[in-house]
């Protein structure tokens, strides 16, 4: 049995939990509402204000989707009841970031400013001009708009300039020791 697909998911009081044909899922929280179809051979049960995924048999699918479908019905339950976040730092001379309504400009060396369009239910957050906040209710939402403003401009290993995740560890090379002058 999996260990993760057998706990149980506990609902927040305040929280809408519907779960229709196929298994078409959807949390209505005091953040938002979320929506999923998740696999329909899932057995999901809603009693004693908790969530129970069970699977219907012991084939190899069945036990693969068995854990994935707890945490993602797990991941909609935190996302609208707390949301999520992701903090993104910049380091290097001159690369830094501002809000221009709703949108981010990142300045990252390019002869450019470039503009992200936040999709919807993602905001952006600026706390300083080096520190970047995304936050949203879908984690994996959450996860990818980090990942694209992060690959713009990729931490490298010589100095550590670049956009990384708070609190990533940049493994730092040496770089070019230099010649040794012939006499």
């Amino acid at each position: 049995m999996s260990r993760i697909g057998r706990k149980p998911i506990v609902l927040p009081k305040g929280l809408d939990f519907k779960l229709g044909a196929d298994n078409e899922v959807t949390v209505k929280g005091p953040k938002g509402t979320l929506n999923r179809k998740l696999p329909a051979t899932m057995l999901i049960e809603q009693k004693d204000g908790q969530l129970i995924v069970n699977r219907p048999d012991e084939s190899n699918q069945s036990r693969a989707l068995h854990g994935l479908t707890r945490t993602l019905l797990d991941n909609m339950v935190k996302g609208v009841t707390e949301g999520y976040r992701r903090e993104l730092e910049i380091k290097g001379v001159g690369y830094r970031a501002l809000k221009d309504g709703n949108d981010l400009v990142v300045l990252l060396g390019f002869s450019h400013a470039t503009k992200i369009q936040p999709p919807a239910g993602i905001s952006f957050e600026v706390s300083a001009p080096t520190k970047v906040a995304i936050v949203g209710i879908d984690k994996e939402q959450v996860g990818q708009q980090a990942a694209r403003v992060r690959a713009l401009r990729p931490p490298e290993p010589y100095k550590g300039k670049g956009v990384s995740y708070a609190g990533e560890v940049i493994h730092r090379k040496a770089g070019k020791a230099g010649k040794a002058s012939k006499k």
